[in-house]
């Protein structure tokens, strides 16, 4: 999960810099389709792929809705809201996904995992607004913000959904029809926009951050998040979210864009103590996972 939360973090970085070069739903739409493509010749090698009845397709889809669902609201939320404000309003995530998988999974958290999640969430709002108290009061709300907040609902039932979902098949077959019915899904979306794109005047920069979001960004954390929340549960696997803007920072700081602020330290340390919590407790999935091979 650490790997998955510093590709993950990447994924800010390069996809800040394509996002003006294609409408965002078209671009989500080639980079599922791409991971999909790139991943189909590995799964057909290693397992035998047939397609997977009505009620295997309806539990795939309704986790790759989760996770449409989210990429397009908050694509619609942009054009209403900064992304400071989506960045802060993400850090709900966690703490959603832990209510979710205790209603569904029946997953205990405990005290002290949820006296950790809040200061998480409160060490992740210091460092996004670099450790200026007058900044933090000064969000407002707007229709953008709420509509990135219904997204957020979506998200954090991603991994409460794979747990429920999953039933025994190998992790990495599961992985591609997600992505598969991802694919639908946006294709509905973005089915009518795809005429419109001049597909000749994108350049090979903009292809090149496709591939990496779909390789990297997409079917590797996409696989490794799905197969640690068998192990871990959805809310310690979730809760890796809380380290994307201090990462986020080192990625910044090693392309020169410079360190933030000092003041932004004690968020950081929030965030790795709360982390520390809540990994160290034992949750109902340690020692009860099953075989994914």
């Amino acid at each position: 999960m650490l790997l998955t939360a510093s590709l993950v973090s990447t994924s800010f970085t390069v996809g800040k810099a394509i996002a003006d070069s294609m409408d965002p739903t078209v671009l989500t739409l080639i980079r599922f389709g791409c991971a999909t493509l790139f991943f189909l010749p590995y799964i057909q090698k290693k397992y035998t792929l047939t397609q997977p009845g009505f009620a295997a397709l309806t539990r795939y889809s309704l986790i790759s809705f989760a996770l449409v669902g989210f990429f397009i609201l908050m694509f619609l939320s942009l054009q209403y809201t900064s992304a400071l404000n989506t960045g802060v309003i993400f850090t709900l995530v966690p703490g959603i996904s832990g209510i979710y998988s205790m209603i569904l999974l029946g997953e205990r958290l405990g005290r002290a995992r949820l006296i950790a999640l809040s200061f998480a969430m409160l060490g992740a709002i210091w460092v996004l607004f670099h450790g200026d108290p007058v900044r933090m009061l000064a969000l407002e709300l707007n229709r953008g913000d709420l509509l990135f907040f219904s997204g957020c609902l979506l998200m954090a039932l991603y991994t409460p959904l794979v747990k429920l979902l999953y039933r025994g098949e190998p992790m990495a077959v599961m992985t591609f029809w997600i992505l598969v019915t991802g694919c639908g899904w946006l294709l509905l979306a973005a089915g009518p926009k795809l005429l419109t794109i001049p597909w000749a005047d994108i350049g090979s920069a903009t292809w090149t951050g496709i591939i990496y979001l779909a390789v990297f960004c997409t079917i590797i954390t996409f696989f490794l998040s799905q197969w640690a929340t068998l192990h871990l549960g959805p809310t310690r696997v979730m809760a890796y979210s809380y380290l994307y803007p201090p990462l986020i920072l080192l990625i910044d700081w090693a392309l020169g864009h410079g360190l933030p602020p000092a003041r932004t330290l004690p968020g950081v340390f929030l965030i790795g103590l709360s982390m520390v919590i809540v990994q160290k407790g034992t949750g109902d999935w340690t020692g009860r996972c099953r075989n994914t091979s």
